[in-house]
């Protein structure tokens, strides 16, 4: 006598209830206690409503030492699967805590690179939700191995399809590695940490007494590492701000970034720009409100806001279309370029390069900040790091300077020189090799006794030089326009640049300064 059919979807429906259950409810509530989501609950927030198609459901792990035959975990720790973000195929997996503490075992590995493989196959974005203990020490080296194959498909898929992490637990040991080689990591204030080494062991080992708070939180990673590119509040509104980021980006680097309706008219003009740069050329002024006045909308998604504040980057509209904003702060270190913020910038502009992400650069910056800490820091390195990814790459660019260009910093910031292909000033525009003063006590040594002659040899260089004529007269820059019609100049000039196609010599790839 057989099952029947009922008893059969029965059957089904009890196993399927079981494995949502994950660890069970006292775990579960646990999870709640802490202030987090569970990994399903993760999942269906982070996708449309009902959209979730969920893959392996019932693996298993198949260790059988330490007693580990006797609690198989349906899922194994991990929920994978792919859905929709607004419509969009993305792929996600997310680790459940409550079953094992999300270690990651052979099997549980294998579930990632599953989906992984897919995204690279059918070209969409790769959504990983980390919250873990780490290896399932049990498994011993299989764990390893699993972390290993998982690291394999971040770096091929690097590239090709957005990777986005999200850290909203523990992240710790050779499991950073994983986020560390995505495109984009946010984290989760006081619930999230990431580190290679945990306080215990530092503790043994430097006798530096720490929290894990304080070695790999949230505002350790956002405010001095650079290890993550934004925290959120809670996980809520991390799941949000990650389909919001979703939303500016394209499936894959053979797509354009999705066009959304838009209700800003391209031909906006805006009167206050004309008195954004103060008449003191030495008086900071907010380059976002530029930002955000040339946006869609005013709409931007800034990347890092954190760390390394003289340089801004971000996402932004332009007709509906995304454009990656690189610019300079006057608020913070007068703008100047330093290590944190080539290196910053310099990434940011790769992201944008490797997946056709048009870019946008205003420029306000004296030069690189001058120091011992800095040279010792390597910022010649460092600072050609940004210099070089805006030189190889080959997305439609166009610059806007609003103010200073000196020296090798004009250079570096998307100039004429590394192939941009507008390159417009505001009149409040100087390109020089440096500030008045500085030139002209190089100029004129021998009249440095004399304050009334340096001051009338300053005046003259000032009216010669501190505008943004003589780059204009060489064809270095392309117009000088008005501040006020700044958007609908940089949209035509986008506009204009859509069927942008460049060929590069061949090579296998290159080698940045890193």
């Amino acid at each position: 006598m057989g099952f029947g059919m009922k008893d059969i979807l029965e059957q089904l429906e009890d196993r399927r209830a079981a494995a949502r259950l994950g660890g069970g409810q006292k775990r579960i509530d646990a999870q709640h206690g802490r202030g987090k989501l569970t990994a399903r609950e993760r999942v269906d927030l982070l996708l449309d409503e009902d959209s979730f198609e969920e893959f392996d459901m019932f693996v298993t792990h198949r260790c059988t030492d330490f007693g580990m035959e006797a609690q198989k975990p349906a899922g194994d720790g991990v929920v994978t699967g792919w859905g929709t973000i607004n419509g969009r195929l993305v792929y996600v997996f997310s680790q459940d805590f409550t079953v094992l503490g999300g270690s990651v075992s052979e099997t549980h590995a294998k579930k990632i690179c599953k989906i992984m493989d897919m995204a690279v196959q059918n070209g969409a974005p790769v959504i990983g939700i980390n919250d873990s203990g780490g290896a399932r020490i049990q498994e011993g080296v299989d764990s390893l191995a699993g972390y290993g194959d998982v690291f394999k498909r971040n770096i091929t898929a690097s590239g090709v399809v957005p990777q986005i992490s999200m850290i909203m637990g523990p992240c710790a040991g050779g499991a950073v590695y994983s986020p560390a080689m995505t495109d984009f990591i946010f984290m989760v204030k006081d619930s999230s940490y990431m580190f290679v080494t945990g306080p215990d062991v530092v503790k043994t080992v430097t006798n530096e007494h720490v929290s894990a708070e304080e070695l790999g939180g949230a505002t350790t990673h956002t405010r001095k590492s650079s290890v993550a590119d934004g925290a959120f509040e809670n996980d809520v509104e991390a799941l949000a701000e990650v389909r919001r980021l979703v939303d500016f980006l394209p499936a894959n680097n053979r797509e354009k970034p999705p066009v959304r309706p838009f209700f800003d008219d391209p031909d906006r003009i805006e009167p206050s720009l004309d008195t954004l740069v103060p008449a003191n050329p030495n008086t900071p002024y907010d380059m976002k409100e530029l930002i955000l006045k040339l946006a869609d909308e005013g709409d931007f998604y800034e990347i890092q806001a954190e760390f390394a504040k003289n340089i801004i980057t971000g996402f932004i509209r332009l007709e509906g279309r995304t454009v990656g904003v690189v610019a300079n702060q006057p608020l913070v270190l007068a703008g100047c370029l330093d290590i944190d913020s080539s290196r910053k910038a310099a990434r940011f502009v790769r992201f944008c390069d490797a997946f056709e992400i048009p870019i946008l650069t205003l420029i306000d910056v004296p030069g690189f900040l001058p120091g011992t800490s800095q040279e010792y820091g390597g910022v010649i390195k460092h600072g050609a790091k940004l210099l070089y990814a805006f030189g190889e790459a080959t997305v439609p660019m166009v610059t806007v300077i609003t103010r200073k260009a000196y020296g090798g910093a004009y250079v570096v910031m998307s100039s004429k020189h590394l192939r941009a292909d507008f390159n417009y000033a505001w009149p409040s525009a100087e390109v020089a090799v440096m500030g008045a003063k500085g030139a002209t006590e190089i100029i004129h040594r021998a009249d440095l006794g004399d304050p009334e002659k340096l001051a009338k040899h300053t005046a003259d260089y000032e009216e010669r030089f501190a505008n943004p004529f003589v780059a204009s007269e060489r064809g270095f820059v392309d117009e000088v326009i008005q501040p006020r019609s700044t958007r609908k100049r940089v949209a035509r000039a986008f506009a204009s640049l859509r069927n942008k196609s460049v060929q590069l010599p061949w090579k296998k790839h290159d080698n940045i300064p890193l």
